[in-house]
C-alpha cells in the first residue's frame, strides 16, 4: 500500500542520514593513499592537520600514569625527539607554518610538539588519548569535535596527538611521526608522506 511505501521510504532516507552522520563523524578517507607535505598546498580544502607524537617505546602508559608527572607517562626515547625535530626541520625547509598548534596533554605529545619549533603550542584535552580509559571516549571526542567546527577553513592548523584520537576523527592509522590532512567541513581525510 503507499503508506507501507511511505514507510518504507522515510526508513530508507533515515537509514542514509545515520550513514552521513557516521561518515562525517569518523571521517572518509580519500582516495589516494598519501600526499606530500609539498602537495598539500595543492589541496586547499585540507586545513587541519593530526601529526601522531613522535616514537615513544612501549604500549599504553604504566598502571601509575598521572597525566601531571611525566615520569609516569610513556615518553619519547632519543630516536623519538630526533624524529619530532627533523619533522620540524623538514616542514620549515618546505615552507609550511601553522596559524595554531595544539597538543594533547600527555608529555610525549607536548614534546614533540615543541621539538618541533614552529611556533607555540597550546595544550586541549580534546587531544587526549582515550586508550586505556585514562578520559572518556565520548567526551574528548565532543571537545574535538567542537574545537573542529570552530576553525576557520582559511586556518592552518596542527594538532599533536594520539593514534586512538586520530583514527577515531579521520578513520586512518598511522605510525609514530606521521600525519593526516583533514578537512573539518566534509569529514574527508588523506595520510602524509614526509619525503
Amino acid at each position: 500500500t503507499l503508506i507501507q511505501e511511505e514507510d518504507v521510504l522515510r526508513m530508507s532516507l533515515f537509514k542514509v542520514s545515520i550513514l552521513a552522520f557516521v561518515a562525517s563523524f569518523v571521517g572518509i578517507t580519500a582516495k589516494a593513499d598519501s600526499i606530500s607535505w609539498k602537495e598539500i598546498f595543492d589541496q586547499p580544502r585540507y586545513n587541519v592537520f593530526f601529526l601522531r607524537h613522535a616514537l615513544a617505546p612501549g604500549y599504553g602508559d604504566p598502571p601509575d600514569f598521572s597525566i601531571d608527572n611525566c615520569k609516569t607517562q610513556r615518553n619519547l626515547n632519543t630516536e623519538g625527539k630526533d624524529q619530532a625535530t627533523l619533522i620540524g626541520k623538514d616542514l620549515k625547509n618546505i615552507g609550511i607554518s601553522f596559524d595554531k598548534i595544539y597538543s594533547s596533554e600527555w608529555c610525549r605529545c607536548t614534546e614533540t610538539a615543541n621539538l618541533l619549533s614552529l611556533g607555540e603550542v597550546t595544550t586541549f584535552p580534546g587531544l587526549n588519548s582515550f586508550f586505556q580509559d585514562h578520559y572518556d571516549r565520548e567526551d574528548t571526542l565532543g571537545k574535538l569535535l567542537n574545537k573542529l567546527e570552530g576553525i576557520d577553513n582559511t586556518d592552518r592548523v596542527l594538532m599533536v596527538t594520539h593514534q586512538v584520537v586520530i583514527s577515531a576523527i579521520t578513520g586512518i592509522n598511522v605510525a609514530s611521526g606521521v600525519a593526516v590532512a583533514y578537512n573539518p567541513s566534509d569529514g574527508s581525510s588523506v595520510k602524509i608522506s614526509m619525503r
